[in-house]
């Protein structure tokens, strides 16, 4: 492919905030790489979107497929402008209830798999001169109970953020992440009415954000324009890390 766009990596493309990302960066002109486990939904949102994106298969938590899914990237694009480290899963429970297998599993997709995504690309942007990076963290990385797995994954997450920021600023490559709160996505909605009514009624303003909220940062902070922004974390959770009580 004889390549005149911007090419971005998202990882966890295929539904709720993922989509999002990868729809809104569409739209600001990147040929997007959809990565993620979902093959159907995955070749489905290829087709649909008509030469503007391609879909790959590859369990970020394993090194052979993530360097895999890079070389074939960089063989077929030649470059790799943004990365979006989207993926991730949740196995909650109170610490006293959870498996250690649980812990092990949310950190090896959600942490440990974002490591490795990014230190795969870190080589191709260190080469290139040039990058965006944006990680999605949450709000649970200030802390959530019964998500000790995942807030401690999240908070992994911030800190990577930040060593990346220093280790690849002099090569023009900015690291920045993104903590989203309350999202409505399908995750949410699974909730007990009763549970999602609490959630919401705990926001600033009683209310929930829209995937497109997340996807907006990400374009936001993906651009080329925000050369001055790094190692930061955006809030894009209608003012929940505040942490005020709210009446």
């Amino acid at each position: 492919m004889e390549n005149s766009k911007l090419i971005a990596l998202v990882s966890g493309a295929i539904k709720g905030i993922g989509r999002a990302i990868s729809m809104k960066l569409i739209q600001e002109g990147f040929f997007v790489v959809l990565v993620d486990l979902d093959d159907i939904s995955g070749k489905a949102m290829e087709a649909e979107l008509h030469g503007q994106a391609i879909f790959y298969k590859c369990n970020i938590a394993e090194e052979p497929e993530v360097k895999k899914l890079f070389e074939t990237v960089l063989n077929q694009y030649k470059q790799v402008d943004l990365l979006v480290n989207n993926a991730g899963i949740i196995k909650d429970n109170m610490i006293w209830n959870m498996p250690a297998t649980d812990f092990d599993q949310v950190i090896n997709v959600n942490l440990k798999g974002t490591w490795l995504m990014c230190k795969e690309v870190a080589v191709i942007m260190k080469q290139q001169n040039k990058g965006r990076i944006v990680n999605i963290a949450s709000r649970a990385w200030l802390g959530n109970k019964g998500q000790s797995n995942y807030s401690a994954s999240k908070a992994g997450i911030v800190g990577l953020t930040r060593v990346l920021a220093l280790e690849l600023g002099k090569y023009n490559v900015s690291v920045n992440a993104i903590a989203p709160g309350l999202i409505d996505t399908p995750l949410t909605q699974s909730l007990k009415k009763e549970v999602l009514d609490q959630l919401i009624q705990a926001q600033p303003g009683k209310n929930i954000g829209q995937p497109q909220d997340i996807a907006n940062a990400v374009a936001f902070l993906g651009s080329y324009k925000t050369q001055f922004i790094t190692g930061q974390t955006l809030y894009v959770d209608g003012g929940k890390s505040i942490g005020a009580n709210m009446s």
